[in-house]
């Protein structure tokens, strides 16, 4: 074989890379009820088993992890080592704002749109025709090369635990779900819930009968829904409907629901570490709702609570949160799904804290504020954060291999918000597939990947393989 003949071969796999990557996209892969063998959903088994048929077509072993998650294998013995490729096939809910279907894979102008294209499984599929290109050239790695597939990133990771306890983990891994050149740190994430009892109503005026918004903590809800009533009619909060609207530009929906009014107002979606690129929806009803004078002091509480100390500000400071470090900036702070139900109001929140900040200091910051307002915190996730020097090895490495493909001199490992598989074990970076300049339409509507950055994409990696196993 001559050098470079595999990123040679990579140009000819590209309407099989398309068709294939099609073929993922149509499986809709969101969190759904489990079934049997299929602990995360009918959409992610489907996704899951296409992988694994797609990878005994072309030879390689694989290994199933009683549908938990898997990986796919190439190379040498495990006793030589094993270089690991960890990957998810599970994306966020579509959302709305669409043009075309966010499961159809639709080809249009050298893009391909459709929901999990950028994330996670666009830079699955390059990472996967490396391997095969590798494979095909008749190349012999000299440690093994396996492609964990993870099924439910997005959410808790559950299946990469259950996978981990039956497996030998790999020494070494690239993450192909972040940003290129490369990120050599993650901030710390955190999903917690603000939940007030707010009791009954008082007979009479504005009852808040129902509020429920946003679809996961890691997402920027771009909805948002309130139902009231008033036995007094609703001319008033009509009017104040559109005095809302002409004082913030933001829209407000109404309609009857019987004797009841639904509320409603838009938002734009986006990523829950990237906040500021989305409209939160939560915050607009919010901001509107604190025009209304509720029937229950608890509600009304609530509202001012949120309006006061967190409402559109993206960085925690009016909680009390306002942290940041040289190294990964300051604390973000996402709003992402809201739900009142049994007389309790629960906010779901997901913060990126800084590389120098632990879970506690979060908490405490905001306790003084939280305890004016009687509210509690119920944890649900935390993820430390990580942090790999830039001058080590496998990070120069690394680099230099996507230099060398992108002539992108200028470009510096990155600190991120985002939260990648690369948290799940030792030595692993978090390498593509989002390039600089680039739009970042991950979490987003109409997301979308570039065909000629999928194939560059997978000689990227198809390079990385090689320089890291082989020479």
């Amino acid at each position: 074989m001559r050098e470079n003949d595999y990123l040679k071969k990579i140009d000819t796999y590209r309407e099989e890379m398309i068709a294939d990557l099609q073929q993922l996209i149509r499986k809709e892969s969101t969190p759904q009820i489990p079934e049997e063998g299929a602990p995360f959903g009918r959409g992610v088994a489907e996704a899951y088993a296409f992988m694994m048929k797609l990878a005994e077509r072309e030879g390689f072993s694989v290994f199933d992890a009683d549908g938990y998650g898997g990986h796919i294998d190439f190379g040498s013995s495990e006793e030589d080592g094993i270089m690991g490729i960890l990957c998810h096939l599970d994306v966020v809910a579509a959302g709305g704002g669409w043009s075309r279907d966010p499961f159809g894979g639709d080809v249009e102008d050298g893009r391909m749109y459709g929901r999990g294209t950028l994330d996670d499984k666009g830079p699955t599929i390059a990472a996967f025709y490396a391997m095969k290109a590798l494979k095909d050239c008749g190349i012999r790695p000299k440690k093994k090369i396996r492609m964990i597939l993870g099924l439910d990133e997005e959410t808790e990771s559950a299946g990469m635990r259950y996978y981990k306890e039956r497996v030998r983990m790999p020494d070494f891994a690239i993450v192909p779900d972040s940003d290129f050149p490369l990120v050599n740190g993650e901030k710390g994430i955190l999903i917690f819930d603000l939940a007030k009892k707010v009791g009954k109503p008082e007979k009479g005026g504005v009852s808040l009968k129902r509020l429920w918004g946003g679809e996961a903590p890691n997402m920027v809800p771009d909805s948002a829904s309130a139902v009231i009533t008033c036995e007094s009619g609703y001319d008033a909060i009509r009017a104040a409907g559109k005095k809302f609207e002409e004082d913030t530009g933001d829209t407000v929906a109404m309609k009857n629901r019987g004797r009841s009014l639904e509320i409603s107002c838009a938002g734009k979606s986006g990523h829950g570490a990237m906040p500021w690129k989305g409209r939160n929806a939560i915050s607009v009803l919010m901001c509107f709702l604190g025009r209304i004078d509720f029937n229950c002091a608890g509600v009304n509480d609530f509202i001012s609570f949120y309006n006061e100390h967190i409402g559109f500000d993206l960085e925690g400071g009016a909680i009390g949160c306002a942290m940041e470090d040289e190294i990964s900036g300051r604390l973000v702070w996402n709003s992402g799904r809201i739900l009142m139900e049994k007389e309790v109001l629960s906010l779901t929140i997901n913060v990126r804290a800084p590389i120098s900040v632990c879970d506690e200091d979060v908490y405490g910051a905001m306790r003084p504020v939280l305890e004016n307002y009687d509210i509690g915190v119920v944890k649900s996730l935390y993820k430390p954060p990580l942090y790999y020097p830039a001058d080590s090895e496998i990070v120069q490495t690394l680099l230099s291999v996507y230099r060398e493909h992108t002539g992108d001199e200028k470009s510096q490992p990155l600190v991120i918000g985002g939260g990648t598989y690369a948290r799940e074990m030792e030595n692993a970076i978090a390498y593509g597939a989002l390039y600089p300049g680039d739009p970042d339409v991950m979490h987003e509507a109409d997301e979308f990947i570039r065909i000629d950055r999928l194939i560059l994409t997978s000689k990227i990696y198809a390079d990385a393989i090689y320089r890291l196993t082989v020479r």
